[in-house]
């Protein structure tokens, strides 16, 4: 099993990364979330993955942080009718942190707006991932690369992440909309920026 692969980035697309590793260039499908935090092509890139092996065909994907990684085989191995690509638009839409708030809170609403699934599919997540979600999650790091630390060491918690979002929600932002603000501003700031912080990058302050 490929657990990591660490190498030059060559190719990124919105959901797709090339990762050439002594001479042999890996097709790796990613979310838009971890696209969002790849470096320059050229640097280099660590990304986390999982392969999922088919009669016809090996399909790796790879993620920002173990933690999303984590998440994306729990959606495929623990939620009926979720499969890797509709796992992957799931975590294209929404950040790991509002993901796993919105589980907890049992936020049928918000999870039924991502794209391919509906709100029968919405309940299962919550009904089959609530009780395997541990106390703490992560919030979105910037993959290795352009001098930037992967992985989540350093990153801000995710408390930060959600209260941020929360601050947009209540000026009037659309939740997806508000988060994808807020992961913006977090690749901007990098480190473990406050909440204050993540508020006023994400308005342009």
């Amino acid at each position: 099993m490929i657990t990591y692969l660490t190498g030059t980035l060559t190719e990124a697309t919105p959901l797709r990364a090339v990762v050439e590793l002594n001479g042999i260039g890996y097709e790796v499908h990613v979310p838009v979330t971890t696209a969002e935090r790849l470096p320059q092509t050229g640097n280099s890139v660590k990304l986390h993955t999982h392969v999922v092996y088919r009669e016809d065909s090996q399909t790796l994907y790879g993620f920002a942080t173990t933690e999303d990684r984590d998440f994306f085989c729990m959606l495929i191995e623990h939620v009926s009718g979720v499969g890797p690509k509709v796992a992957l638009s799931i975590m294209s839409r929404l950040s790991l942190p509002l993901l796993e708030s919105a589980i907890r809170e049992g936020d049928v609403t918000t999870l039924s707006k991502c794209p391919g699934i509906g709100k029968k599919t919405a309940e299962r997540l919550v009904v089959e991932l609530r009780n395997r979600l541990g106390a703490a999650s992560s919030a979105p790091s910037p993959v290795a690369g352009d001098g930037k630390a992967g992985g989540p060491d350093g990153a801000p918690g995710s408390g930060a992440v959600t209260d941020a979002i929360a601050a947009l929600t209540v000026l009037g932002y659309k939740t997806a909309d508000a988060d994808k603000a807020v992961r913006r501003a977090l690749v901007a700031l990098g480190g473990a920026p406050s909440t204050e912080a993540l508020i006023k990058k994400a308005l342009g302050r």
